[in-house]
């Protein structure tokens, strides 16, 4: 069966487990940015949105600020939520990655403006360089119902 796994129990007789996803529902197309972005999230009521980069016409704006940039990922965010039927409300969790912390608070107030009422778990994380010369980018997880 495509949605159980097996596995072996402590008295070595298989066990049927069902699987909590199928790994046939695709998150989103194309690939037209280079990474190893996953593609599917499978049958589940979790949306799970990664790699959201400051993009405007396919390009990314790496010559603009970092809380520019962050306005970009969340713009980008909100169309992804709407194209599921979903708004920012439904977000759970949020994964911020900068590579200056200095702008963490000018970030923050961006991030704020989005999420005025109920904010979502947010990790912050300082790197040293993301994708394509980026100041800023996010991954979210969404409950879908």
């Amino acid at each position: 069966m495509p949605n159980e796994s097996t596995s072996q129990s402590a008295s070595s007789d298989p066990v049927t487990v069902p699987r909590a996803s199928n790994p046939t529902r695709r998150q989103r197309d194309g690939t037209a940015f280079v990474g190893g972005f996953g593609k599917t999230t499978g049958d589940s009521d979790l949306l799970f949105v990664e790699g959201q980069l400051p993009k405007r016409d396919g390009e990314i704006q790496r010559h603009l600020t970092a809380p520019e940039q962050m306005e970009l990922c969340l713009t980008t965010l909100e169309s992804t939520l709407a194209a599921h039927g979903r708004e920012l409300d439904a977000v759970l969790q949020v994964t911020i990655y900068i590579t200056d912390m200095d702008s963490y608070d000018e970030i923050n107030a961006v991030y704020e403006q989005h999420f005025q009422d109920t904010y979502p778990a947010r990790t912050t994380v300082g790197v040293c360089d993301l994708l394509g010369g980026a100041s800023a980018t996010l991954d979210a997880v969404v409950a879908l119902e």
